[in-house]
């Protein structure tokens, strides 16, 4: 009879609480609607401009018809893939697009963080909102203008740099048709629309650093280059570890639009990217499932990069982005 009251007394303690802890559940939602709210937009934005493109995929295996659609179009597998493999230009824009990647990764990714570094030690509030004004405005300036401003200041005829060439006794270098001159003009170019923009995420790294470490630094008698070694940089070294890892993800994008507007026929041959051979062959040529298998061929090979990376962050020990 014991035995038979310890259950019904068990029994009837639990009944009640599944309801509690649902309305408890329900509590939590409610109390914190408004941060949940602030995550609509960018799910929303992944949803429709990240993951639901992602279907289109399925067009690398098809011959596409665009009059007929996807589930219209024949299936022909591996087909687009084994023709890019097979181009006879495919190691040239592949070589390309990595060289201009790998010039990106060792001249244009340290400048931000030492933009960021120097923006940091400038004491003056005042100055240090005008600086940061001022290398963020060209990151607002469309690549039109930047390329439309590369030829006024670069052209071989009435151009500023070749009119002071001139001048000074020497001749005039063809900088825009170069092709010895256009990877270093591509990379001068980002730097200077770009690095101040790339400034943001360290210094906001950087805002989370406590200022009593900087002050106990001082009363062990560290100057600012100790400080800069030992408390600002390994502030920001997750950071750095983070966004190069992402980066390496687009190890085979260089951004067609700026590509586009500085080539010409005399740079193909060390300026013709994935972008540039997509925007012929795709939009152009028609060839929308094989400019799509391109496109997937460049997922995964930048995927095989982050996964790499983060591995190797990890054994750095970093955290990675996963």
């Amino acid at each position: 009879m014991q035995a038979d009251s310890s259950i019904d007394i068990s029994a009837e303690s639990v009944q009640p609480q599944e309801p509690r802890r649902r309305r408890f559940k329900l509590g939590w939602l409610r109390s914190d609607w408004d941060l949940y709210l602030m995550l609509v937009p960018g799910i929303l934005f992944f949803a429709l401009f990240r993951y639901l493109p992602m279907w289109g995929i399925v067009i690398s295996f098809q011959d596409y018809n665009p009059f007929g659609g996807i589930w219209k179009s024949d299936w022909v597998g591996l087909k687009h893939f084994i023709a890019l493999w097979n181009y006879d230009g495919f190691w040239l824009i592949f070589r390309n697009s990595i060289m201009l990647s790998l010039l990106n990764l060792i001249f244009f990714f340290p400048v931000p963080i030492l933009l960021a570094l120097m923006l940091n030690e400038v004491r003056k509030k005042y100055f240090k909102n005008v600086i940061q004004s001022i290398i963020y405005m060209p990151h607002f300036i469309s690549w039109v203008v930047v390329a439309g401003i590369s030829y006024l200041i670069l052209a071989t005829q009435d151009g500023i740099v070749n009119e002071y060439l001139t001048r000074l006794g020497g001749e005039a270098q063809s900088f825009l048709t170069s092709s010895n001159w256009f990877r270093p003009l591509i990379i001068l170019q980002s730097i200077w629309k770009e690095a101040g923009w790339g400034t943001i995420i360290f210094l906001a790294a950087l805002s989370g650093v406590d200022p009593q470490l900087y002050e106990a630094s001082v009363v062990d008698g560290a100057n600012r280059w100790r400080q800069l070694w030992h408390i600002t940089l390994p502030a920001i070294r997750s950071t750095i570890f983070i966004l190069l890892i992402l980066r390496l993800g687009h190890i085979l994008d260089n951004g067609f639009e700026q590509i586009f507007l500085m080539l010409s026929a005399t740079t193909y041959s060390v300026g013709d990217v994935f972008e540039t051979y997509v925007y012929r062959e795709g939009l152009v040529g028609g060839k929308y499932s094989y400019t799509t298998a391109v496109g997937l061929f460049k997922s995964v090979v930048g995927l095989v990069m982050v996964v790499l990376a983060n591995r190797l962050a990890k054994k750095f020990g970093e955290e990675g982005v996963y």
